[in-house]
């Protein structure tokens, strides 16, 4: 792209340029997100008068910099990486941006590369601008992996004296301050195979998701009750029969996305033919339940309590391995590792359980009368969107800035079907989106100067 079309693209001709960019991160398959698209980011800003860098950690990139004078005041932070497509579910291609009426298609649209793109130009309206103090921004490229790479520019800044008052890190959703979020663990169970021979009928069924009222695979936002997990309906399944497991296979992604199906051979005991049957893999089934139940204590409250989701499973080294993604508001993995092991103590006592915990990271949980909430709701009701500050259901990079104080809010436009097929941005809210950032970010450098 020339330098006269990025001059005059607007924020939905950006998002489209954006989307372009695979940026999938997919550590199962050694997939990360290429240099190319943060390259863009940084080359888009400096065709705009805005200065940034390119830093990478561990094959990660992002772009950062900042403008304006004085004590850093405001970070602004979002990411480009994206989780992985499954290209059966979609109507139209993920990597196009696709427009329908008032709805943009495409993967990133609304996690979180409308964000990105609304960021950019509000920071190249705020560069124009005079305001006393300094606006930060980073976009990264691995906060669907975990985030090290805001994990490292929290470090940087606090060890340099430079941590910014205020934090908007733009990768939310639905046009709300997102001001409490859980933070995640990873579960990892393995229990060796253990095969027999058993005579009976060799079968298959396939569990498929459910979720009638929120289109989602993202596993903060499966919600027991209304949608339906297909392997804790595989688990339901194996719990209430005599069969045993055969073998499994599913539609597996990430660790906190949801497989969109998943299909299990079994055997039915009888007077069928002999065939092998795996013990350790039945057991392991069965357990999803009571482990999905497992009554895990939070340190603080959360609308969305703690949610435990079997996500991916695979064999390996003679052992069915199997990941759980738990998210509560709490900052210890102790007390859940202690629970999950009751758990598996009960129903699996050969079980070996892992739980991966970043202790850097925290949740969030800002006061809703604080300045940038209020800031916030103040730019909102000008534009004329009503709102009110809410909990958002997923982990963020806002959870490495919190524990040094730092006061932070998520937020992004609405849209719909993250870390679904068929991802959208509504773009009537998207092309507000910057104007709402360049208020917010000067209501906040005046109340503070």
């Amino acid at each position: 792209m020339n330098i006269l079309m990025v001059l005059s693209m607007d924020v939905v001709e950006l998002l489209s340029e954006l989307v372009r960019f695979d940026t999938t991160n997919d550590p199962a398959k050694g997939i990360k997100p290429p240099k190319d698209c943060p390259k863009f980011i940084m080359e888009t800003l400096s065709s705009w008068g805005i200065e940034a860098e390119l830093i990478e950690k561990g094959g990660y990139y992002a772009v950062c910099g900042e403008i304006g004078s004085g004590k850093p005041k405001l970070l602004f932070m979002a990411h480009f990486d994206v989780v992985p497509v499954n290209r059966e579910e979609w109507e139209t291609e993920p990597f196009e941006l696709t427009i329908k009426g008032n709805r943009a298609y495409g993967r990133g649209s609304a996690d979180d590369k409308g964000n990105v793109a609304a960021i950019m130009f509000a920071l190249k309206e705020l560069s124009k601008m005079e305001f006393e103090g300094k606006i930060l921004f980073a976009f990264t490229g691995d906060e669907e992996i975990g985030g090290k790479i805001a994990m490292h520019i929290a470090e940087k800044l606090k060890s340099e004296n430079k941590l910014p008052e205020y934090m908007i890190n733009a990768d939310g959703i639905g046009m709300k301050p997102i001001i409490r979020r859980r933070k995640g663990f990873g579960v990892t169970i393995s229990v060796p195979s253990e095969k027999v021979r058993v005579r009976g009928f060799l079968k298959e069924r396939t569990f498929k998701i459910s979720t009638p009222v929120i289109e989602t695979r993202h596993a903060a936002y499966f919600l027991p009750g209304v949608d339906t997990h297909p392997m804790i309906a595989l688990s339901h399944f194996l719990r209430n029969s005599n069969v045993l497991a055969v073998s499994l296979e599913g539609k597996f992604l990430k660790g906190n996305v949801v497989p969109s199906e998943v299909t299990l051979k079994y055997l039915e005991p009888g007077e069928g033919d002999e065939v092998e049957a795996d013990i350790g893999l039945t057991k392991l089934l069965k357990a999803i339940v009571p482990l999905v139940r497992a009554p895990i204590k939070p340190e603080k409250y959360s609308d969305y309590g703690v949610s435990i989701t079997p996500n991916l499973y695979s064999f390996n080294g003679g052992k069915h391995v199997l990941r759980l993604d738990i998210r509560a508001m709490s900052h210890s993995h102790e007390d859940i590792e202690t629970t999950i092991k009751e758990v598996l103590a009960f129903n699996i006592p050969e079980a070996e359980v892992t739980v991966s915990n970043n202790e850097k990271a925290g949740y969030l949980f800002t006061h809703p009368e604080d300045e940038i909430v209020r800031a916030m709701l103040e730019t909102l009701e000008n534009f004329g969107e009503k709102a009110e500050p809410v909990e958002g259901p997923g982990a963020a990079d806002s959870r490495f800035f919190t524990p040094y104080g730092v006061k932070a809010i998520d937020f992004g436009p609405k849209g719909g079907n993250i870390h679904g097929p068929n991802e959208y941005v509504e773009l009537d809210s998207l092309r507000l989106l910057p104007e709402v950032y360049k208020e917010v970010a000067l209501k906040l450098m005046e109340r503070n100067s």
